[in-house]
């Protein structure tokens, strides 16, 4: 067989606005090069030629904007469902709340204001309740966790004036985003689900099974919520009793001081994570121990009790304590699992999050398309916002408006 490699570059196409576009003639020869090479080199080699190859085509970009560690676990399942259409997506990452180093060889990152502008992505996905004004392609709010009614003026549900889309988790928050959208009319709701629960619902139940319970032990950072202080010295009893193993992860601005005290914990059956991806050890637990951060209804969605201590608005669907000596006998009954509590906690997830087919990053990505594809212009003007403008382009040194 006779292959014209001449003939074969003469059909890669060259559309406006694409890839191919912006590529060099010297840069498409050396696609031209990696087409072949692909040909007759190990597929662990070649799938990385041959996706650079479908970007040089007509695929479609994506932006994400991450200011935290936790922007990782959200965001990378709408990667994943990026890239298997064989579309693009780049990080855009700002703040010292950040760590660039949680990014992995294979993902691409835009280092500057003007590398996004010349990249002239199609939609900005986040979790951060503010985006860049002046990033192109429509704002998609895909929010950084459950609502967990931390605050009496449920803050999970104002609006920053950033956002054409917000993909919501489910019914209970749909409805009041939606009378929102009617309200305001400058963006669009749609139930999507959370992209950070298809990882969480994804692969075996648990990586290893301990012969002994596993408790994980998570807190917020907020002095009047947080769990960590007053229960210190019942999970060190706890722990030295040696009937469970236990896990402790704290959120990322939680209190240096209590940080280092539960780090002092040493045992066999304990283990202090620092992490930007919590997930793994999720699945690993029997029952959550917590407070009124929204991870605790992540864990829910494995379909699992949880025992808070002085919980804003406990429900049936949890095991609310309120003094530290009640947390061992609440923990025994959580493992028991009785059929009522955990009936509750179906209900609950049922009005919460009813998506548990994996597929909640696909039903994103479809939104935000169909949205660019739709251009509706029935929306009105968003609100000038000019502080907050303002103070995102002192941020970002940019002020090319």
């Amino acid at each position: 067989m006779q292959i014209n490699p001449a003939g074969w570059f003469e059909k890669l196409p060259v559309q406006s606005g694409s890839f191919s576009e912006s590529v060099p003639l010297r840069g498409r020869y050396r696609y031209t090069a990696a087409y072949f090479l692909s040909l007759s080199i190990p597929s662990v080699i070649s799938k990385p030629i041959e996706r650079s190859i479908r970007i040089m085509k007509n695929s479609r970009r994506y932006l994400f904007f991450a200011c935290h560690n936790y922007c990782f676990s959200i965001l990378r399942p709408l990667q994943d469902a990026i890239r298997a259409r064989g579309d693009e997506v780049s990080w855009f990452i700002l703040g010292d709340r950040i760590n660039p180093q949680y990014l992995t060889d294979d993902e691409q990152r835009c280092l500057t204001v003007d590398e996004v502008m010349a990249y002239q992505p199609l939609a900005v996905f986040t979790p951060n309740n503010v985006v860049p004004h002046f990033f192109p392609g429509i704002k998609v709010q895909v929010f950084h966790g459950f609502n967990a009614r931390k605050r009496s003026d449920d803050d999970h549900f104002g609006l920053r004036g950033f956002f054409d889309l917000y993909c919501t988790h489910g019914p209970c928050t749909t409805e009041v985003f939606q009378q929102l959208a009617e309200k305001k009319g400058y963006f669009k709701v749609v139930e999507t689900g959370w992209p950070k629960v298809d990882y969480l619902l994804s692969g075996s139940e648990k990586e290893r099974k301990p012969s002994k319970p596993t408790v994980i032990l998570t807190s917020t950072f907020s002095k009047n919520l947080t769990c960590a202080p007053h229960l210190y010295s019942t999970i060190e009893r706890l722990v030295k009793k040696n009937s469970m193993q236990w896990l402790v992860q704290f959120h990322p601005e939680m209190d240096s001081s209590i940080v280092q005290m539960y780090k002092a914990i040493k045992a066999e059956n304990y283990q202090f994570i620092e992490t930007s991806d919590v997930i793994p050890y999720l699945r690993l637990a029997d029952v959550m121990v917590c407070d009124t951060s929204s991870i605790l209804q992540e864990f829910m969605q494995l379909e699992r009790p949880v025992v808070t201590f002085k919980n804003r608005t406990p429900g049936p669907w949890l095991i609310d304590v309120d003094k530290p000596d009640d947390l061992e006998q609440a923990i025994e009954r959580a493992l028991l699992r009785p059929e009522k509590l955990m009936s509750e906690i179906r209900r609950y997830n049922a009005n919460l999050h009813p998506y548990s087919d994996g597929q909640s990053s696909v039903r994103v990505l479809d939104a935000a398309d169909k949205f660019i594809a739709s251009k509706p212009r029935a929306l009105r003007r968003k609100p000038l916002n000019i502080l907050r403008k303002i103070k995102i382009c002192r941020q970002l040194n940019y002020w090319r408006l």
